[in-house]
């Protein structure tokens, strides 16, 4: 049974993962999309560093920990947070939530494909919610004047590299805490982002930033790296799979619906389609079968 503490931790952190979609778009207005990733990736590490070193937990990975910990974070934060700013950028905010959410889809594809993991006829028919989700935006894209069809692209790549790395988190041999592991991933995806953001885009100008701009910023880093990280561990050991499903559904809606107030994206009808698709085919590769017992799915 969830109880309240629990449910309003379910409903903040929906929220939190869903308002950061448009708050990553204003902040495009103003910075490249590999520097915004490289400071609120690095300060949001570096906070949460210090403030699980201070529960006691042991930070200091042994070399074999040093390479799982590389290997796990190539796709789930390398490759995921890397691409997916890029779609970000080209779309939509509220779209690129909705595609991105398509990770369960591509976890369950991978999976059978590569670790001789079963498609079930329920599974067979999210991948088709799914793909008519998909349909839906790419047409919309195409059709219009300004699309960037290429950002349909980044996005579906980076779900795929967020679903191969939640398929390899679930089997690696763990010996560090997650949140340890976790943070240790977003601190060298950042220095590596850091290393192309200098290389390949021009030095922003922080005084030329507006109010909103260092708003943004500060969700980034206090927020999406730092407060929902630490109520999305503190929820993930003791909720159901499907009541934290729930919560991995709702929040395209929530991106979609919280654009309108902070970038001003009018969605249109294809977008509400996509969503209720993408929601059921959520529901179809992440919602247990009675009597079932599951992990929560991974954080964002």
């Amino acid at each position: 049974m969830i109880t309240r503490r629990q449910l309003w931790g379910l409903l903040v952190i929906t929220l939190m993962w869903g308002v950061n979609w448009p708050m990553m778009k204003l902040s495009l207005q103003e910075l490249t999309p590999l520097y915004f990733r490289a400071i609120t990736m690095m300060l949001g590490a570096s906070w949460l560093f210090v403030y699980v070193a201070r529960k006691g937990v042991r930070m200091r990975p042994t070399r074999a920990e040093w390479i799982t910990i590389v290997w796990l974070g190539l796709p789930n934060v390398l490759g995921w947070h890397t691409l997916s700013i890029f779609g970000v950028q080209e779309l939509a905010s509220g779209r690129a939530a909705i595609l991105g959410f398509t990770m369960p889809i591509f976890t369950v594809l991978l999976g059978a494909a590569f670790f001789g993991e079963r498609i079930t006829r329920r599974v067979t028919l999210a991948v088709a919610f799914a793909a008519v989700a998909i349909g839906l935006l790419l047409w919309h894209e195409l059709q219009s004047m300004s699309g960037r069809p290429v950002g349909i692209a980044w996005m579906l790549t980076g779900a795929a590299c967020w679903g191969l790395g939640t398929l390899l988190v679930r089997r690696a041999h763990l010996t560090l805490s997650p949140m340890t592991i976790t943070v240790w991933m977003l601190m060298l995806g950042s220095v590596a982002v850091w290393v192309m953001a200098i290389a390949l885009e021009p030095v922003p100008t922080p005084s030329r930033f507006s109010l909103p701009m260092w708003i943004s910023l500060a969700y980034g880093v206090f927020i999406n790296y730092g407060v929902s990280q630490l109520i999305w561990y503190g929820l993930a050991r003791d909720l159901p799979p499907a009541t934290s499903s729930i919560s991995v559904m709702a929040i395209p809606l929530v991106g979609t619906l919280s654009a309108t107030f902070i970038v001003g994206e009018v969605p249109h009808w294809q977008d509400w389609v996509a969503i209720a698709f993408v929601m059921m085919a959520i529901a179809g590769v992440l919602w247990p079968p009675r009597g079932a017992k599951g992990s929560a799915p991974a954080a964002q």
